[in-house]
């Protein structure tokens, strides 16, 4: 009996067991299901963010998708400091046309949809820094016409396509540093493609080794004065100093703000760093940079600018002397762009043009040096045509003096078709600038005896009695000297066959 018992005892104990284990099992299976069901469900923004007003603060939540059912009329969203990898289309369903601050910044952010910012059209900024965005598709914000802050700095972009920013009309700063960038984006600043709103750029801190130098020279100073592209590593060139001089010299922000970070890569295996402002120092010998005045001629005209570095701004004229422009000048006039046109230039008009840019935050004053050259400007032109006109006439009087020395009509006896024969080619004597012919032949000539040729020897004399024939000087006298020897004879000469160079009959030429 004792055992019976036991055992049915122990038997209902353990059917006991079963049944719990059986009614346990379902609802031990049913947790990861409604655990799984738990994560799906979407998260209500009142349990989860810090409302006031129309600002909602989700920040530092552990969020990892953006809570559901917003308020149409949220105007601050802050997301930032938390797990959100990805920004889908759908990551809000209803159209927040009040939105105009989203702050997305450290996140771990890696994926962007082309579609994220169809229902916030009216943001004016977006923080999407401290993230993990490598590349910016193309037209990935064009639906934020209305953006004017983008903040994209500390993330890993290395890509950006062309029209990446193309549609931010009303863009005025955009943040790009501390990223990866090896490509300068001139294309948002240079003149029919860029962001006529755009104020401030700030690419430094990135992988970029080419400026456009010449470019950004040419830009205007309200865009340079945003323009920030320290801490890269750029290669040192005097071009690279004129730059920053010159940037330096006009105070502009950009320039003097980070005076000591502009630096460059020296050439070399070391690649040591320098400041680019000691490029004329040390190492490349750069020349210095001054600004230059204005220099022009009479009658010309002159473009005064008045490159300020705030944009839409008033601007006025003051004349040399501080004496305000006024309408009734006629040669110095003020465009609609804030320059002054000067000319027809007058020498009076020289001196120090002034130029004052005021607002309602911030005041410049801009000084250009004009001098007005006492000539115009086809003066130099004129200046060259006398002197080959001048060079040309001694080429020709040399040309003409040589035709008379060399090719003069021959007047000696010898010469062909004279009516006097000559008895051998030796007979007459020739010289480059004193010619002498017979005026009378000797009848009766000696022959060197045995057969020979005649030698004849013509000979300089002294003057003898500086006789005057007609006020002439007979250089061998009026006598007639003959002089005989062992195979030699001189024979008689006339003084008035003395050529032209020692005649009184004047050259011409």
């Amino acid at each position: 009996m004792m055992g019976d018992s036991h055992c049915t005892s122990h038997r209902a104990t353990e059917a006991a067991l079963r049944w719990s284990f059986i009614t346990v099992l379902p609802f031990a299976l049913l947790l990861p299901v409604v655990s799984v069901s738990a994560q799906l469900t979407p998260l209500d923004y009142r349990k989860t963010c810090v409302c006031a007003s129309n600002i909602i603060s989700c920040s530092m939540m552990n969020l990892t998708n953006v809570p559901n059912g917003l308020p149409q009329y949220t105007a601050v969203l802050d997301l930032s400091f938390n797990s959100i990898s990805r920004l889908r289309a759908e990551w809000t369903t209803v159209r927040l046309s009040r939105l105009h601050k989203l702050l997305l910044n450290n996140n771990g952010l890696t994926f962007l949809s082309s579609e994220a910012f169809v229902y916030v059209t009216k943001l004016r900024y977006l923080d999407l820094s401290s993230n993990g965005l490598r590349l910016l598709d193309e037209l990935i914000f064009e639906p934020l016409e209305h953006l004017e802050v983008l903040l994209l700095y500390n993330n890993y972009i290395s890509q950006i396509d062309r029209s990446a920013f193309s549609g931010l009309v009303m863009l005025q700063r955009l943040y790009l540093s501390h990223n990866q960038i090896s490509r300068f984006p001139l294309e948002l600043v240079k003149e029919r493609s860029r962001l006529e709103t755009l104020r401030l750029l700030d690419v430094s801190s990135n992988r970029i080794k080419v400026l456009p130098l010449q470019e950004l020279q040419a830009l205007p100073a309200w865009i340079k004065n945003g323009l920030y592209f320290h801490n890269n590593t750029l290669p040192c060139s005097c071009e690279l100093y004129d730059v920053m001089a010159s940037w330096h010299l006009k105070e502009l922000s950009s320039a003097t703000d980070f005076r000591s970070s502009h630096t460059c890569v020296l050439p070399g295996p070391q690649k040591e760093k320098m400041a680019i402002l000691d490029l004329d120092k040390v190492h490349l010998n750069c020349s210095e940079v001054k600004i230059m005045d204005k220099e022009a001629y009479l009658e010309q005209f002159l473009m005064l600018d008045c490159d300020t570095r705030q944009k839409d701004i008033i601007k006025s004229w003051a004349l040399p002397g501080n004496i305000p422009l006024s309408s009734a000048n006629k040669t110095a006039v003020m465009r609609s762009d804030g320059s002054l046109q000067l000319g027809p230039l007058r020498v009076e008009d020289s001196g120090v043009y002034t130029c004052y840019a005021t607002s309602d935050s911030f005041n410049e004053t801009l000084y250009v040096t004009v001098v007005v050259f006492n000539s115009t400007a086809s003066g130099g032109l004129e200046n060259l045509k006398t002197a080959y006109t001048t060079l040309v006439a001694c080429l020709v009087s040399i040309v003409l003096v040589l035709i008379y020395l060399y090719f003069t009509p021959c007047r000696c006896a010898c010469c062909p078709g004279s009516d006097l024969e000559k008895d051998n080619p030796r007979d007459s004597l020739h010289s480059s600038t004193v010619s002498i012919s017979q005026a009378h032949e000797e009848t009766g000539q000696e022959r060197v005896e045995g057969g020979g040729f005649p030698y004849r020897h013509v000979d300089f004399l002294d003057i003898k009695d500086q006789l005057e024939q007609n006020g002439r000087l007979n250089p061998i006298g009026e006598e007639d000297e003959e002089w005989q020897g062992d195979n030699k004879e001189r024979r008689r000469s006339d003084a008035e066959s003395v050529s032209s160079v020692c005649s009184d009959t004047p050259m011409v030429v």
